[in-house]
C-alpha cells in the first residue's frame, strides 16, 4: 500500500457521512504490510496467539523458534517434534496439533514456494481455512495485514460488529447484525480494509463525531 492508496481510500470513503467524520478525526498511519510475507509462519503465530495477550505469545512463539536452527520451524522439523517437546514451550495439545497441521499442509502443497499474488482474496481464504485449526478470520487478518489486499471485510471481527453498532446505531442482532453491516460496508469497496482499520480505532477510542 502506498501514500497515494491512502489518499484513493479516503476519498472514496468519504462519501459514507460516519467513516467522512472518522476520516476527520483519527490520524491513520499509512500501513506497509510485507507483500512477500511468510504465509507458513505467519499462521503458526497465528495459532500460537489464539486467545492471549500479545506478550503472552509472543514469549511462547519466540520458545518455539528457539527450539529449530536459525529459529525458523521448517516444516519437516516440526513434524519430528514429540508433542511434550511443544507442549514444554507453553503451547496447549490442540495448539500443537494445529501447528502440525500446517506443517503436513505446507510439505503436500508447496506451499513454501507459492506465489499468492496471482490468487483472489476468496481463493486465499477457501485455500487455507482447509487446514483443521485455521479459521476465516485468520486468514482474513493475515490478507489485510501480512498480503496488503486492500478489500477485506472480517464481518464475524467482534471489533468491527461493536464499532459499525455504535457508529451507525444497529439495533439488529445475529444473522439481521450481520446482513445490516454488509448494507452498510458494501459502497466501501474496494477499500474495505481501510474502512475497518478506521473503525477498529473509532471502537478503541470512540471519538465524539
Amino acid at each position: 500500500m502506498t501514500d497515494n492508496i491512502l489518499t484513493l481510500a479516503q476519498k472514496h470513503l468519504r462519501v459514507d457521512t460516519q467513516l467522512n467524520k472518522l476520516i476527520d478525526a483519527i490520524p491513520m498511519d499509512t500501513p506497509h504490510p510485507n507483500t512477500s510475507s511468510d504465509v507458513y509462519l505467519v499462521l503458526m503465530d497465528s495459532i500460537v496467539s489464539q486467545q492471549l495477550s500479545v506478550k503472552a505469545a509472543n514469549t511462547i512463539f519466540n520458545r518455539f523458534c528457539d527450539l529449530f536452527p536459525d529459529r525458523y520451524p521448517k516444516p519437516e522439523l516440526v513434524l519430528a517434534l514429540d508433542n511434550e517437546v511443544m507442549r514444554s514451550v507453553g503451547l496447549s495439545y490442540q495448539k500443537a496439533g494445529y501447528i502440525k497441521n500446517v506443517a503436513t499442509f505446507a510439505l503436500e502443497n508447496d506451499f513454501l514456494t507459492k506465489d499468492w499474488s496471482v490468487m483472489s482474496d476468496d481463493d486465499i481464504v477457501e485455500y487455507l481455512v482447509s487446514i483443521k485449526g485455521v479459521g476465516k478470520w485468520t486468514v482474513q487478518m493475515l490478507l489485510m495485514f501480512s498480503l496488503g489486499r486492500t478489500d477485506i471485510f472480517p464481518i464475524d471481527d467482534l471489533g468491527i460488529q461493536n464499532g459499525m453498532i455504535k457508529l451507525y446505531n444497529i439495533s439488529e442482532t445475529g444473522k439481521a447484525l450481520k446482513q445490516k453491516m454488509v448494507e452498510f460496508a458494501a459502497p466501501w469497496s474496494p477499500y474495505r480494509t481501510f474502512a475497518c482499520r478506521y473503525i477498529w480505532k473509532y471502537k478503541d477510542s470512540m471519538p465524539n463525531l
